[in-house]
């Protein structure tokens, strides 16, 4: 029998992560082809301490290496700058946007998700012009800031959404936010259908409103990412009960047309490995399919019957527990899939697979694969937000049980601490801390910015970032 990974840590004493290692297998490397970190001289080394040990926070928020400093930006059940209503609970997925020309230098806009369901303890405010269904409590805030991070403003930016999970940014500088949710009006009471994808503009949200993008597909969405060349939108279905999800392509009808254009509709299909019905039984990094398949949605609204239960034909479908993270690099789109768990319905384990597709030969690689054969020392229980740091590594938010961290991983395969959350939402007796989430850079590079999920917090975190 596998060991657990709560058996793995036990064995490496890894929970104290004042060092983080992971030995996994693939290549890192293969994380960063064709993408402007891969092009750039190799930094110097971290080390394999990384920035060094982590120090903790004698005001009990985020412990960070030495040298690096935190500022909270924004803190669930503070007032919004805007007056609108109290900073909303479950800070999720964000992204970072440039300030807009006119004397704007220096400005970073960043648009924060909220995933709140029905119990939420603070819902985002309703705000007449930007809110889909009055009975929704999610939704995106924005907060715009200086050169020094100070908040010069935080408003409401789509509100009557639900299960604000992840999203990504589009190549036109607006947010594309995702409900993780596949309830039906009636259902919690919603008056509206829910399981759509939003647009929202950082600098003004009133010009994409709260119009749900229908054509994109109706389902427990997680993450996105646009191909630059084409505009083809690349989707993550996080599916909590089996049949797990689908990996998506939209095919828009107006591609790279600027913001609003993905209103006006598109192709939505999704990815078929023939003859592999569960992405987790493939356990061998480097594993290559050429010539995937891609096949229409039958309903892309799941009016009768959620898609990844629909008929696809005699070809089936391929599913995949737990996919998340999604991002673009170079010619090619990769995805996570943070676990997979035959007790709860996978073909096969892994504490977490990474994929690249590459669209110009419709070939599908397996590039990484985190245990259970592997001795993995990372804390909790997945990877989960993935993003590019400025040393040409990956930072890579925990989502799991006991301490959560970030993890920052070099392009030579070494992991290393980069936060701690020092926030015990739990007891004395059975502490437990809130995981992070939706970590970007600014445009500068020189910010890392990081929601913890509860208590919902967004810290700005700057230091001697390499580059």
């Amino acid at each position: 029998m596998s060991a657990t990974r709560r058996q793995l840590l036990g064995r490496t004493g890894a929970l104290g992560a004042s060092i983080a290692s992971i030995a996994f297998t693939g290549s890192v490397s293969e994380l960063f082809a064709g993408t402007a970190a891969a092009a750039e001289p190799d930094p110097q080394p971290l080390g394999q301490g990384g920035y060094g040990p982590l120090v903790p926070d004698p005001d009990g928020l985020l412990d960070l290496p030495e040298g690096f400093r935190y500022r909270v930006l924004s803190r669930e059940g503070d007032e919004l700058r805007s007056g609108e209503g109290k900073v909303p609970s479950h800070c999720d997925g964000m992204a970072a946007f440039p300030g807009r020309s006119g004397g704007r230098h220096g400005r970073t806009h960043l648009v924060r998700n909220h995933e709140n369901r029905n119990d939420a303890a603070i819902r985002v405010p309703a705000v007449n012009g930007l809110t889909y269904d009055p009975m929704g409590l999610g939704g995106c805030t924005a907060l715009e800031l200086d050169s020094g991070n100070r908040v010069l403003s935080e408003r409401v930016a789509i509100a009557g959404t639900a299960v604000n999970c992840a999203g990504g940014p589009t190549p036109w500088h607006t947010w594309l936010t995702c409900e993780e949710t596949e309830d039906r009006a009636g259902t919690n009471g919603y008056t509206k259908d829910h399981g759509f994808i939003f647009e929202v503009d950082p600098y003004d949200p009133r010009r994409t409103g709260a119009v749900p993008l229908t054509a994109m597909g109706r389902f427990q969405h997680e993450a996105i990412a646009v191909d630059p060349r084409n505009g083809v939108v690349y989707e993550t279905e996080d599916a909590f009960e089996k049949p797990f999800g689908l990996f998506y392509r939209f095919r828009p009808k107006k591609p790279l047309g600027g913001i609003g254009s993905l209103r006006a509709g598109g192709e939505l299909q999704a990815l078929r490995v023939p003859g592999v019905p569960d992405l987790s039984t493939i356990q061998e990094p480097g594993t290559t399919f050429d010539h995937v398949e891609w096949v229409d949605v039958p309903d892309p609204l799941a009016r009768q019957t959620p898609i990844r239960f629909q008929d696809f034909g005699p070809g089936g479908i391929t599913h995949a527990q737990k996919l998340e993270g999604c991002y673009w690099g170079g010619s090619s789109v990769y995805f996570v899939s943070s676990f997979a768990k035959s007790a709860d319905g996978s073909a096969a384990d892994h504490f977490g697979q990474i994929w690249r597709y590459d669209p110009d030969r419709r070939r599908l690689t397996l590039v990484i694969v985190f245990g259970p054969e592997t001795d993995v020392q990372l804390p909790g229980e997945s990877p989960d937000n993935i993003t590019l740091a400025p040393s040409g590594g990956l930072m890579v938010c925990e989502d799991g049980n006991g301490a959560q961290h970030v993890f920052g991983v070099t392009r030579r395969g070494e992991v290393y601490p980069m936060a701690r959350g020092a926030q015990n939402i739990g007891t004395a007796e059975e502490p437990e801390w809130g995981e992070f989430a939706g970590v970007t850079f600014a445009p500068d590079r020189r910010t890392m910015y990081v929601n913890c999920y509860t208590p919902g917090t967004t810290f700005a975190v700057t230091g001697p970032w390499r580059h």
